[in-house]
């Protein structure tokens, strides 16, 4: 039995693993999945000596404890939260130097939804289509965590990391979306495409990382005859029947059969990840980019 492996002490409400997702195989009906905040999970393994790519355990609201099996460096990032090994506070936000046997406690999200756990050599789950990420629509990947369950881990890194400590922005108070019109912006009515970025929504307690789903004006559509299924998008935002936005995460469906009225600007969508149920969500339409050097199509 190898000790460079995790044991998992208490699992979490939802911790999966995940790494920056396996993107290109939409045709194959598989999301990009991966970390919903990706600039955390890439702080939390530089932090612990990890290359980018390494895979990390993320957390949803309650965080998880672990034991692991040889000395390790871990670092926690993304939601505030206590953290703590043998029961002694340890630091969020650094590296930690957890020793063989010990129990590294990640508490509860004091702001924000979800954490991330790098640990020096990276979860070594079996990778699936060339990432070791936890995808709860298809079920690709490894299962989110158990009690009980022991997570394999890579050769850590010669040397230490780069930084002690680093900034980190604080989970957002009111969630700003800048989109651009979407592919069916034209089935909703003018109105309904000036309400979604005039009025405020909030976020729903049934979002998840398929989609951040949204309370608040419903958007009256233009056309009511059926639209065909379509390729989905990162960031989309399909409005269903009963007319409240959902904005597509990392889990989303390849395809849809909704009209998508709008896009998020991907580098938006981070934040998203940490916005508890009840933030207000702001909807900001924006110009779409234009070619470089400044040139309209064809110009």
């Amino acid at each position: 039995m190898t000790d460079r492996a995790l044991a998992v002490v208490r699992a979490g409400a939802l911790t999966t693993v995940q790494d920056r997702g396996r993107p290109g195989h939409a045709h194959l009906g598989v999301p990009r999945s991966g970390a919903l905040d990706g600039p955390a999970a890439a702080l939390a393994n530089r932090l612990a000596g990890n290359p980018p790519d390494a895979a990390v355990l993320e957390t949803t609201l309650d965080g998880c404890s672990l034991r692991p099996r040889s000395t390790v460096t871990v670092a926690v990032t993304g939601a505030p939260c206590p953290v703590a090994v043998d029961g002694r506070p340890a630091a969020w936000g650094a590296p930690v130097r957890v020793r063989a046997g010990s129990v590294l406690d990640v508490g509860a999200a004091v702001s924000g939804v979800r954490a991330y756990v790098a640990v020096s050599g990276g979860i070594a789950v079996e990778p699936v289509l060339g990432s070791r990420s936890t995808d709860l629509l298809s079920g690709l990947g490894p299962a989110p965590l158990t009690d009980g369950a022991v997570l394999p881990l890579g050769p850590p890194r010669e040397g230490h990391a780069r930084v002690d400590v680093a900034p980190q922005p604080a989970p957002p108070d009111e969630l700003v979306l800048r989109v651009t019109p979407g592919p069916r912006a034209d089935w909703f009515t003018p109105d309904a495409v000036r309400l979604l970025t005039s009025r405020a929504y909030h976020v729903s307690p049934a979002s998840n990382r398929i989609g951040l789903r949204t309370a608040g004006p419903a958007l009256e559509r233009a056309r009511r005859d059926e639209l065909p299924s379509e390729g989905m998008v990162l960031g989309a935002v399909q409005v269903p029947p009963d007319g409240t936005p959902v904005v597509f995460l990392a889990d989303h469906p390849t395809t849809g059969g909704y009209p998508v009225i709008a896009v998020v600007r991907p580098v938006d969508l981070p934040a998203a990840a940490q916005a508890r149920p009840g933030t207000p969500v702001r909807f900001v339409a924006v110009r779409r980019r234009r070619l470089s050097g400044g040139r309209r199509p064809g110009g």
